[in-house]
């Protein structure tokens, strides 16, 4: 049998095989057409009665990839929410109720109601493999597991695994889900027909979590388990900002895994936050990341083989994260003792992401230092990042297209010199682009594609395939002052040292940005991109839209206090971390919230305005991406309408009069 998203067939022994193949997209996805058909289907199997059944996908991209989260944002009230999410429990209530033996087929990806849909089989078996590619990620979209995967995943792997697998919503490899019982055999390409067919004439025992993680899973033990849990979960996310891992916390804590009342519950649960504002913000990132990821073409293919002028920081965190990605590196500088701490620091990330030790020594063998620069001649793509200083850039690409081979792109990583003054020396300014990374490059997505007027298109279309290949989002931006990132942190940490210059501790400087939602405030944020680094973006700035240099930030560059890497910045840096001095009795300002994050809502507006982005969709997706800006607030530029254009305007003009014309409201706010 036949329907649009699945093909039922029955074989010589009995046995049905369930094909799920969405007509939409490369991926498979639960729609409410799918489950609609889904539903159907198994009224046919409990008619039929075959020996056993089968789930598998028909594409190559994997099993499910979870709910169609377009479907998501056609939801108005929690009462729609509700009874949605309890006809999609029925469907998974009525594939545990078969009366035969069921087995689902994982062979590549398994996210989210993906899994929920294979948890409500009796057995799961998953293609072995290296990649992390089974999980409920629903938190990352501000909900929890809603098919009554919150029941399932404890029944089967015991509260403490279940939980780090939901609360986190990080995927997990086949042998690690393997190990905590979430799938009960692995399988390759060869012989997972087979496999699936001896788990169902063979009946083994269903799977069960072990005796302890059924204790704690008794009620007079699970007020205790919720304290770590939300201990665990407060290191990560405020619950006034994030509610969706508290909200499962208590769902447990309150029904454990009864599937007699916690299915009801988990959907009450799951319907009051889909509809609320930290989920609809979350989906609405999700579809902003996919729009950075639609930037560029599908044709043109990216580069293989890197070089990286530059061994600094930056230079050689962006050589080891492509070398990391697969690419083959040649890292250049002036001496080998530059280049041998970029080497370290690179192994030593290695070694925490490569678990396999043929992996690590391959990563290791595609980044080679080269102090004579052999490995210009074979790049495909050469990248610059030495120091700000424009002559010293444009000398060395003078020596670079000397060597280059025809057809390969040189791009620079420049954060704050405009690309027309830069490319002046070459003798293909239109092919020549930035490639703007962010500190620390193993940790942000965002990569800046700077663009001028005249750039080659297939130039860009380069840039971007590179930065996908290495997973990384590219943002197109104009070549401008700062170009997104930069240009909208400045006022946001100039306002910060206009605090600090009032007498307001530094650590409640940081602390009022980190209540609004960033992931760190700004001082500790200019420590640890390097207040050297921060200074020359000043200045660059400054020069261009007249604002003042910090003096305190210049004089502390000139003593030497760089931040984190110098051990001394704002803060006392040991063992990576700011030693942050109580703040004791001070007073805040009560404005002080308004004054950090209006000053980058205000900035974002002028950018839009000036045309260094073309959206305003994409400005908030870098802004995002580059700053870690709050995401349950959806952009600087959503916030601003959500809290509304009159209201942040006004408050604007407020600031304005009290604290000075930089907050006066750019005339842009008239265009949201």
């Amino acid at each position: 049998m036949t329907y649009k998203n699945w093909t039922l067939e029955t074989d010589d022994e009995g046995i049905a095989w369930l094909c799920i193949n969405t007509a939409k997209g490369s991926a498979n996805t639960l729609s409410a057409e799918t489950l609609t058909e889904l539903d159907s289907a198994m009224a046919t199997l409990e008619s039929d009665r075959p020996q056993g059944l089968v789930l598998y996908s028909g594409k190559e991209s994997g099993f499910i990839m979870g709910a169609d989260i377009n479907e998501f944002v056609k939801i108005q009230t929690e009462h729609e929410a509700y009874g949605l999410i309890r006809d999609g429990q029925g469907v998974m209530d009525r594939m545990e109720a078969l009366p035969f033996p069921t087995v689902s087929v994982i062979s590549g990806f398994c996210m989210g109601g993906g899994l929920e849909l294979s948890m409500a089989c009796d057995y799961r078996i998953a293609y072995r493999g290296k990649k992390k590619i089974i999980g409920l990620p629903e938190v990352q979209l501000g909900i929890h597991p809603g098919f009554g995967g919150t029941v399932r995943a404890v029944q089967l792997a015991g509260v403490r695994p279940a939980m780090q697998v939901m609360l986190t919503g990080a995927p997990i490899r086949p042998d690690k889900a393997l190990k905590i019982g979430l799938i009960d055999r692995l399988t390759d390409a060869d012989n997972w027909r087979d496999d699936a067919k001896k788990l169902i004439r063979g009946r083994p025992p269903l799977q069960k979590p072990p005796l302890v993680e059924r204790l704690l899973g008794l009620a007079p033990l699970r007020g205790f388990i919720k304290k770590e849990l939300i201990k665990q979960v407060r290191r990560k996310a405020r619950p006034d900002h994030y509610p969706a891992p508290y909200a499962m916390i208590d769902l447990w804590a309150a029904e454990g895994a009864s599937p007699l009342t916690g299915y009801e519950a988990e959907a009450r649960s799951m319907a009051k936050l889909l509809v609320g504002p930290t989920s609809r913000n979350l989906v609405r990132v999700f579809f902003l990341q996919d729009g950075l990821k639609s930037q560029g073409d599908k044709e043109t293919p990216a580069p293989q083989r890197i070089h990286v002028v530059g061994a600094g920081i930056m230079g050689g965190d962006i050589a080891a994260w492509c070398a990391l990605r697969g690419l083959d590196v040649t890292l250049q500088d002036r001496e080998q003792k530059f280049i041998d701490p970029a080497i370290t620091r690179a192994h030593e990330m290695f070694a925490k992401r490569l678990r396999d030790p043929d992996d690590l020594a391959a990563a290791k063998g595609r980044l080679v230092a080269d102090v004579d620069g052999n490995g210009v001649a074979e790049a495909d793509l050469v990248i610059e990042a030495i120091f700000e200083n424009l002559e010293a850039k444009q000398s060395l690409y003078q020596d670079l297209q000397a060597k280059m081979k025809p057809g390969a792109m040189l791009a620079t990583n420049t954060s704050s010199i405009p690309l027309e003054e830069l490319r002046t020396v070459l003798d293909e300014p239109q092919r020549f682009i930035g490639l703007h990374f962010f500190n620390p490059v193993a940790m942000l997505p965002l990569v800046e594609i700077i663009r001028c007027e005249d750039t080659d298109q297939a130039a860009l279309n380069t840039g971007f395939a590179f930065t996908k290949r290495i997973s990384k989002l590219p943002l197109e931006c104009n070549s401008a002052p700062g170009f997104v990132v930069n240009r909208i942190l400045a006022p946001y940490m100039g306002e910060a040292m206009a605090l600090a210059e009032e007498g307001v501790p530094l650590a409640l400087i940081d602390k009022a940005a980190e209540d609004f939602g960033m992931p760190m405030g700004p001082v500790e944020l200019a420590d640890s991109v390097g207040l050297d680094v921060a200074l020359g973006v000043s200045k660059v700035l400054g020069d261009a839209m007249n604002r003042p240099i910090p003096e305190r930030l210049a004089g502390m560059v000139e003593a030497g206090n760089l931040g984190r890497k110098s051990g001394q910045g704002f803060y006392e840096w040991r063992d990576g971390k700011a030693i942050k001095p109580d703040a004791g009795n001070a007073k805040v300002p009560e404005d002080i919230q308004d004054r950090l994050a209006l000053a980058m809502v205000n900035e974002a507006v002028a950018c839009l305005s000036d045309g260094v982005v073309n959206s305003a969709d994409l400005l908030d997706a870098g802004v995002i991406f580059g700053t870690g800006f709050a995401p349950f607030r959806g952009g600087p530029l959503n916030y601003a309408r959500e809290r509304g254009i009159d209201e942040v305007r006004s408050r604007l003009d407020a600031l304005a009069a009290e604290h000075g014309p930089r907050f006066a409201p750019n005339s842009g706010f008239g265009d949201l």
